[in-house]
């Protein structure tokens, strides 16, 4: 799913909303019935599987020839599990502001929004509906408190509540409308962006990527490969700071050290899975690592432990294995390009590129 859906304004500008009557916002609070609550958060867990693997696992792994016709197109396949269901993207409405579209809210789950009409209103624009907020909510302070009092009433439909805040925009850099706990960000289709870090090391002529491997105990991908350093981007910090935290929080790398990471581009998806629609931006960074003296540590209790992996045998794991945290793939995918593993001779190379942007990069 390109640009042509997610990256565009609105043709027609959307009523303004002067004709409602301005009405009081009470105490949230809205009836769900425990069958449509199942419902509900029968798709909101999915990401909570993980996978049973260990280290041997990884480095036993027979390589692929070098030569296999079906190198690239294992890369596609970890690409399409990023980008699911493009198909339903019929099934959501856009979630508009000020005539700006910030994100899209599935059909049945704005049913769960509409209770709260002094929260989220639905109205119609050429006989489409669209999602927006009551116009009481001027600033992005009362926009903020008033949808995180709904998601606190919401309760288990949406899990895994972080108390992280995210930036909603219509494109990065752009003016914030208001602030949505990290956790919701899915079900109101918003863009989302984050920092994944490769700490590489160079040695005897070879290249090796330091790997994370996930906590047993969390809450998403638990025991899955991940990288050395990444996360979400909150509300107020910059990516360039936000690695330096990172970098210290998750691997306790000194600042005398992470500060040196390069930023290397970006990496973009959408995934669907029932109300969910996941739209990210990964910005990338580099960070070449002493090759001797150093060695990873986990200071926030997310990381079960490190390794350091060939890079050619983490290309093979992504081929061959579903070890990785998914958003990964698509990460190390571009570290393959750019450091020369996949090469234009290998047939589908410009559109193996073009897919790591399949979401709308901006």
């Amino acid at each position: 799913m390109g640009c042509n859906y997610y990256c565009h304004s609105i043709s027609q500008r959307l009523p303004r909303f002067i004709s409602y009557t301005p009405i009081p916002i009470p105490c949230l609070r809205s009836p769900i019935s425990p069958f449509r609550c199942r419902q509900l958060r029968s798709f909101a867990i999915s990401a909570a599987g993980g996978s049973i693997f260990t280290w041997d696992d990884v480095f036993q792994l027979p390589e692929s020839p070098q030569n296999d016709s079906s190198t690239l197109s294992a890369f596609f396949d970890k690409i399409k599990l990023c980008n699911r269901n493009s198909e339903k993207q019929s099934e959501f409405m856009p979630f508009v502001i000020e005539d700006q579209i910030i994100g899209y809210v599935h059909h049945v789950f704005a049913d769960y929004l509409k209770p709260f009409q002094n929260v989220f209103i639905f109205p119609q624009n050429n006989s489409s509906q669209y999602c927006t907020l009551h116009p009481n909510l001027r600033t992005p302070e009362d926009r903020t408190k008033a949808v995180a009092n709904v998601v606190k009433s919401l309760g288990e439909l949406i899990p895994g509540i972080r108390n992280e805040l995210y930036p909603v925009v219509s494109s990065f850099g752009e003016p914030v409308f208001f602030s949505l706990e990290r956790a919701a960000a899915p079900y109101f289709g918003i863009k989302a962006y984050g920092i994944h870090m490769s700490g590489y090391v160079e040695k005897n002529d070879q290249k090796f990527l330091w790997l994370a491997k996930r906590s047993p105990t969390k809450s998403t991908y638990p025991g899955m490969l991940d990288h050395l350093v990444a996360g979400g981007l909150p509300h107020g910090i910059s990516c360039g700071e936000n690695v330096v935290k990172e970098c210290k929080e998750e691997a306790g790398i000194p600042r005398s050290i992470s500060r040196q990471a390069v930023p290397v581009g970006a990496v973009s998806y959408v995934d669907i899975e029932g109300y969910r629609m996941k739209r990210d931006v990964l910005f990338c960074y580099d960070l070449k690592l002493p090759a001797e003296g150093f060695v990873p540590h986990n200071e926030d209790g997310e990381v079960e432990s490190f390794r350091l992996v060939p890079v050619t045998q983490v290309a093979n794991v992504i081929r061959s294995t579903s070890f990785f945290k998914a958003n990964c793939n698509l990460v190390i995918i571009h570290f393959l390009f750019r450091h020369g593993y996949i090469r234009p001779e290998e047939f589908g190379y410009l559109r193996l590129l073009q897919s790591l942007t399949s979401g709308c990069c901006s």
